[in-house]
């Protein structure tokens, strides 16, 4: 049984084309609907199952209709990852299980107001449950807000979630290095740069972790347009591949 991870979007909050920005990436998103980047999101089927991973397309009901995914696993309750839930949580039918990190906070009031969602689902770091067969295990990330990512787990396929993150904790990391991962899908808003970054990767972090995990398949996702611009002249190292709106991985 195959595993497949879909991006449905790339891009951090800003996304890509960027409001009022004239630079080349922005320009080539505007004219070129294959360059645009949405909030960084994906699709995961496995089992004839499918996942929500994130929910921060604003018409996330429109893409997906009711009875089309069976939950929504989050990682994290900032509203570029949840902005969807708002409308959706007010449809009729069926209970929607929400599974994410242990944020009293929530975002806005969600938790106040959930209508059909089922924020009940809290998961623990390092604590692997199943999803029809699926198994997840939550991961710290190093985020502004409570984050997961998640390693998603079938008898023959591993693939890592981690975006939304500087860097990874270190047993985020000897967890990895340990459960070695064939993909990896991970943050990297910026191109490379001098300082340490605070809430999202650059390349240079990016590299230096994958030094130590050495995951034969890494993929950019939550590019910003600064790095979007970068790319257009630089290219990336071995290895390393750029996420796009759309991209599907399959693994057997």
């Amino acid at each position: 049984m195959s595993l497949t991870l879909t991006l449905t979007g790339t891009g951090g909050a800003q996304l890509v084309p960027v409001f009022g920005c004239d630079c080349a990436a922005c320009r080539r998103a505007r004219a070129d609907a294959q360059y645009r980047r949405r909030p960084c999101s994906a699709t995961v089927k496995f089992n004839e199952a499918v996942t929500l991973l994130d929910a921060g397309i604003p018409h996330l009901m429109d893409e997906w209709p009711a009875g089309s995914f069976q939950q929504i696993l989050l990682t994290h309750y900032h509203m570029d990852h949840v902005q969807g839930l708002f409308p959706l949580r007010w449809g009729v039918g069926a209970t929607i299980p929400v599974y994410g990190p242990p944020d009293e906070a929530g975002c806005d009031d969600l938790f106040k107001h959930p209508g059909i969602l089922d924020f009940s689902h809290t998961v623990a770091p390092f604590v692997t449950f199943e999803l029809q067969g699926l198994r997840v295990t939550p991961l710290p990330l190093n985020h502004s807000k409570l984050t997961y990512g998640y390693l998603l787990e079938s008898a023959h396929s591993r693939v890592a979630w981690l975006s939304d993150t500087a860097g990874l904790p270190d047993k985020t990391a000897k967890f990895l290095l340990n459960n070695r991962p064939r993909a990896m899908v991970i943050d990297c808003s910026h191109p490379p740069r001098p300082e340490t970054p605070r809430n999202h990767c650059d390349l240079n972090t990016v590299i230096a972790l994958n030094e130590v995990i050495s995951c034969p398949q890494v993929i950019l996702t939550h590019i910003s347009h600064e790095f979007d611009v970068w790319m257009m002249d630089n290219p990336l190292p071995s290895g390393i591949e750029a996420g796009y709106d759309g991209m599907i991985l399959t693994l057997e």
